[in-house]
């Protein structure tokens, strides 16, 4: 396993006095991660509105074999890279399978909390004990680069949890483009995507009873505070997701319920917020078949196959390079 070390407290500072510079006011969600936040994503997982593990998950469970044989047609070696693999919840339904059917293969899950990969590969070691895990915490294509240094077999890459969505869809189609050419031809990438539906349904995923995802957005300013020294009161903010039916776009954003200012000590700087004014701190997308059929045209890629649950609220995309 890689060594797992901490963030780097200086870029994570100048990112958040940019983002708090702007305007409008953003935050990376990638800093929603930390032990707590890990935690608190979960139990987001876990939430009767959040419909999206669930359907991923159902997948995985009734299409396994499906994906085994696309995945390796010809019974030959691949290696299984897992970009930002999270607790790997739904993952391991397929790798138990895989090991279970006997297929070579290795395992390995790329993500930017260490937290997260330490619990993931020790419950593998544990569990799934003759799989080989290779475990790299930091940036997906960092971590790829260096995977690829010793690339003698066929990759097949997951990118799950709908996790593109976290893109802007210029960013997205920046970041397949850039994913493809990290790839040789003939491997492939097994992508989500949630897709447009009832927009009530998608609200309620991004804005659950328990208040989860409030806690898991509010926990980025807990986490400047504890990291960067700062002394946002969290009561000041409010939570609001947003969806538009015509773009797919989901937003979260953290509101300032009144006119004040937050001092934080590592950027030297203090940052004014009016009345009403939004922090942006994660987008969702939501996806047409049109949109994802060009994102995989555009980027280098052949769409192998869509799998999809029995509901049609999400897709597991197959894909070539080519």
């Amino acid at each position: 396993m890689a060594e797992i070390t901490s963030i780097d407290i200086d870029i994570f500072a100048e990112e958040v006095k940019q983002g708090l510079s702007g305007f409008p006011k953003t935050l990376p969600s990638k800093y929603f991660y930390d032990e707590k936040g890990d935690e608190l994503f979960q139990a987001i997982m876990q939430l009767d509105e959040y419909y999206l593990t669930r359907s991923e998950y159902e997948i995985f469970q009734i299409q396994k074999q499906d994906i085994l044989e696309q995945f390796s047609k010809d019974g030959s070696a691949f290696k299984l890279i897992e970009l930002g693999a999270g607790d790997g919840t739904k993952t391991k339904v397929l790798l138990k399978h895989f090991v279970a059917d006997g297929v070579e293969f290795s395992y390995a899950p790329i993500d930017i909390s260490g937290n997260v990969l330490e619990q993931l590969t020790a419950d593998l070691n544990e569990n799934i004990p003759n799989l080989k895990v290779e475990a790299v915490q930091g940036d997906y294509f960092e971590a790829l680069a260096g995977l690829n240094k010793n690339h003698t077999s066929k990759e097949v890459v997951l990118f799950l949890g709908s996790n593109i969505g976290n893109f802007t869809n210029s960013e997205a189609e920046a970041f397949l483009s850039e994913l493809s050419e990290n790839l040789s031809q003939g491997d492939l990438l097994f992508i989500g995507f949630d897709l447009m539906k009832d927009p009530d349904k998608i609200l309620n995923a991004y804005n659950d009873k328990k208040g989860i995802t409030r806690a898991f957005n509010l926990n980025l300013l807990t986490r400047i505070n504890n990291e960067l020294g700062g002394d946002f009161i969290l009561a000041n903010f409010r939570h609001v997701p947003t969806y538009d039916p015509v773009t797919g776009e989901t937003k979260s954003h953290l509101v300032s319920i009144k006119d004040h200012s937050v001092s934080i000590e590592e950027t030297g700087e203090s940052f004014h917020f009016n009345a009403w004014e939004a922090i942006h701190t994660e987008v969702s997308q939501k996806y047409s078949y049109r949109m994802i059929n060009e994102f995989a045209e555009k980027s280098g890629f052949r769409l192998i196959k869509n799998f999809t649950d029995c509901e049609e609220n999400y897709v597991n995309s197959l894909w070539e390079k080519q």
